[in-house]
């Protein structure tokens, strides 16, 4: 019994291997298939018959089924031998129309090259002509000059030294100039820049007075019949006034703060006074002007005391005094010269400098900002003028037209003391205000025009805008290019933008070298 289950289970594994055979060579072997699975089947029927004829239906049955399931599977083999074989015709196809269209782009390659072997051949002979042109070019200027070539080689070479030395002359002497000072003063120059380090300029400055009334039919009796009563107020004062629908409010508007102080004032008594037309506006507006003369040399007194510098000039006192009603980005302009003043005294004191000598330079530092409506030229630059108006040492003059980095070279410690106290005022929490979004879109405008130039990777606005610190990409700019690019920016800067002070320009240029370890 065990041996005809071996017979019958050799059979089917004969008929699965005769099966796994097929499946490759189905097309070609499919009759031989089918007469070794009839021999196998009639050798294991006769094996089978001789032990029990039970056992002989029983294998006959079996080997029918697997013959149909063979059968089956053969048909599905077929089909899918088939399919493959409509497929790989397909892709036949294909690689013929392929192969047709690759010969076609070759043949068309073939004829470019012809073309360009022709143009080439062309530009060739072009570029020999343009050699000979060249030649006979030069042997013309040699012969209209009277110079060889290599005697006009070593001419221009000779010119092009003396420029190289010239600019290497300027720029050893300007590096001397800067590095060759005594350890005294290099120690108090250290010293006064690293106070000056904590500056922050950023605000915005004001323009309009508010003058309060109890009710708003005084607003037509001040503009008056057809507008007159305004119109004589507004010629008299040189101001704008705003009356609008603010409720119980007129607005004085103007850039001068002594003008606008002068216009509320006389306002204001027009309006308690209640007799408002143009005579009694021009009598109390020049009443206000005297008065107000008198209260600004009373102030410039008053600041000059406060200061402990004693000065007897009318104008210089009558400057101070107008500095009352100056702001610049929102800070007093006289409390920013007095702060000023008593910070330069204090430092030059610690330093061991002369006190009284920058306590009057800081007095002076911002004085032209009094007149800077009226006179033409930065307030640095007028109050310098002023100050040598008047008699004061060109050492004074330097402090005061350096006090602000970059637009004169202090010539003394006493200059790098005014221009430290100077940015501690201005930078000191609270001494000066800009809105938010002013200031963010000035950061923003910044970095853009920085990063437009070539060769820029990075640019950050720092120190609230004063300083922009740009990183370059090592392969676009070499060290000789980061100067260059520094004043090509600075000069867009102050093309483009509009900035309180001075923008610091810092070009950075890295070079990295990695290797790996094995």
């Amino acid at each position: 019994m065990g041996n005809i289950i071996v017979i019958v289970i050799t059979a089917f594994v004969a008929s699965v291997a005769g099966y796994i055979l097929r499946l490759v060579y189905a097309k070609l072997n499919i009759r031989s298939a089918e007469q070794t699975s009839k021999r196998i089947a009639e050798e294991a029927w006769l094996i089978a018959e001789t032990k029990s004829k039970g056992i002989l239906l029983d294998a006959r049955l079996a080997v029918d089924r697997e013959r149909k399931e063979f059968e089956h599977k053969i048909k599905e083999r077929r089909q899918s031998v088939q399919n493959m074989e409509n497929r790989l015709n397909q892709r036949e196809e294909n690689l013929d129309r392929r192969i047709d269209a690759i010969d076609k782009k070759e043949k068309d390659l073939s004829g470019r090259e012809k073309d360009f072997s022709s143009k080439e051949h062309l530009l060739s002979v072009k570029f020999s002509e343009i050699d000979k042109i060249k030649e006979e070019q030069k042997k013309i200027l040699e012969k209209n000059s009277g110079l060889a070539r290599e005697e006009a080689k070593k001419i221009l070479m000779s010119a092009m030294e003396e420029d190289a030395k010239k600019s290497s002359a300027d720029l050893l002497q300007r590096l001397e100039q800067e590095t060759h000072e005594t350890a005294d003063k290099k120690a108090k120059e250290i010293l006064s820049i690293a106070i000056q380090r904590i500056a922050a300029e950023h605000t915005a400055d004001t323009t309009t007075s508010t003058v309060q009334i109890s009710n708003d039919e005084i607003k037509g009796r001040i503009i008056g019949r057809e507008g007159r009563n305004i119109r004589a107020f507004e010629q008299l004062t040189g101001v704008d006034l705003i009356v609008d629908d603010t409720p119980e409010a007129i607005t004085i508007s103007a850039f001068d703060g002594v003008r606008r102080q002068i216009a509320k004032i006389a306002l204001e008594r027009l309006i308690a006074d209640g007799r408002i037309h143009p005579a009694r506006i021009e009598e109390v507006v020049e009443k206000v002007k005297r008065d107000m003369e008198q209260h600004l040399k009373e102030t410039g007194e008053q600041a000059a005391i406060e200061a402990g510098v004693p000065c007897s000039n009318f104008e210089i006192i009558r400057l101070l005094g107008k500095l009352k009603y100056r702001t610049s980005y929102g800070q007093n302009q006289l409390q920013h010269t007095l702060e000023v003043t008593w910070l330069a005294g204090a430092i030059a004191g610690e330093l061991g400098l002369d006190v009284m000598f920058c306590k009057k330079a800081a007095l002076l530092h911002d004085i032209g900002k009094a007149v800077d409506h009226e006179v033409e030229g930065t307030h640095y630059q007028i109050s310098a003028d002023i100050a040598k108006k008047y008699g004061e040492s060109p050492k004074m003059v330097n402090a005061i037209l350096s006090h602000h980095e970059g637009f004169a070279v202090p010539s003394s410690p006493e200059a790098f003391v005014i221009a430290t106290a100077d940015t501690i005022s201005a930078a000191r929490p609270g001494a000066r205000k800009e809105s938010v979004g002013r200031y963010l879109k000035r950061l923003e405008k910044l970095e853009k025009v920085v990063k437009e130039f070539n060769g820029v990777s990075i640019a950050y606005a720092m120190q609230a805008g004063r300083e922009v610190r740009i990183l370059v990409e090592p392969k676009k700019v070499d060290d000789n290019q980061t100067q260059i690019l520094a004043h090509d920016i600075a000069k867009k800067v102050e093309q483009e933008l509009e900035y309180p002070g001075h923008i610091k320009i810092t070009v950075v240029r890295e070079t990295r070298a990695q290797e790996i370890a094995k």
